[in-house]
């Protein structure tokens, strides 16, 4: 049983600069005072912006996988399209539509907002919104940044689990929305 000294509590944040103040990265570094009276003068955040995630299922039961090379991990994965939302989006719903376009040439009608999670609360600040995209169909080329070469793969719903499983898919945010959405739609 808990008692209220048990409880946690935030931490006080005494003073906080940014560091790293860059395009594709910032850092912050707090100093705070935990809620014991200790405080901790080089605790360091990454600032990073929000982040969606989709799912999207074709009419002929078929999922949207992206498979890129990722240069912090040095390799290539397959994953579910997604992005950043960007500054000027007021919603995370626009920013799912305009990443899976421009990532897949595919749209969808039905975007399911499903979950709102955190995917590093040690040191990151941003939320990972993940949408079904249900009925995607493809109405374009793929539109990348200078920096993105992303091959389009169209996997039978039936297989995604045996992905994960099998470590094919292997980014978190991935499998975690993978697993909801087959959970959901009861695969």
């Amino acid at each position: 049983m808990s008692t209220k000294n048990d409880t946690p509590q935030p931490w006080t944040i005494l003073k906080s600069e940014m560091v790293v103040d860059e395009q594709w990265y910032k850092l912050r570094r707090d100093e705070v005072e935990l809620p014991n009276g200790v405080v901790l003068d080089d605790y360091y955040v990454s600032v990073r912006p929000n982040v969606v995630l989709i799912f999207p299922l074709t009419e002929d039961n078929h999922v949207i996988f992206v498979r890129q090379y990722k240069h912090a991990a040095g390799d290539v994965f397959i994953e579910l399209p997604g992005g950043v939302v960007d500054e000027d989006e007021a919603a995370p719903l626009a920013a799912a539509k305009r990443e899976l376009l421009e990532e897949t040439g595919y749209i969808s009608d039905d975007m399911e907002p499903l979950l709102e999670v955190i995917d590093n609360p040690t040191k990151d600040t941003n939320r990972i919104y993940y949408y079904l995209a249900r009925n995607a169909r493809k109405v374009a080329e793929q539109d990348l940044d200078i920096s993105e070469n992303i091959e389009v793969l169209k996997v039978p719903l039936q297989e995604v689990e045996s992905m994960v499983m099998s470590g094919k898919v292997n980014v978190s945010g991935s499998i975690a929305l993978s697993l909801l959405v087959l959970r959901k739609l009861g695969v």
